[in-house]
C-alpha cells in the first residue's frame, strides 16, 4: 500500500494532517519532500480598512479629488 500525505515536523516527530488508519507500532518507510509553508490567510479588505485609524476632514470622503489635486486642505488649514 502506497499512501503519501502531508505532515508537519515539529523537532520531535511527525504530524500528519489527516488520519491515518494504522495500527500503532506499525513499520513504514517515510520519504521526505520539502513543501512550501502554507501563505497566511489573507485579511478583508474591510478589516484592515477598519484596523486603520485615520483622521481627516469631516467631508473627506466627498472632497477626495479635492484634497489630492487641487489644494482643498491648504484652505482648510487657513
Amino acid at each position: 500500500m502506497v499512501k503519501v500525505l502531508d505532515a508537519v515536523y515539529d523537532g520531535v516527530v511527525f504530524h500528519p494532517s489527516e488520519p491515518l488508519s494504522l495500527q500503532p507500532n506499525t513499520h513504514v518507510r517515510i520519504t521526505i519532500e520539502f513543501t512550501p509553508a502554507p501563505a497566511p490567510p489573507a485579511q478583508s479588505f474591510l478589516k484592515t480598512a477598519r484596523s486603520i485609524h485615520v483622521e481627516g476632514p469631516a467631508d473627506w470622503s466627498s472632497n477626495v479629488d479635492g484634497y489630492l489635486y487641487r489644494g482643498i486642505a491648504d484652505k482648510h488649514e487657513e
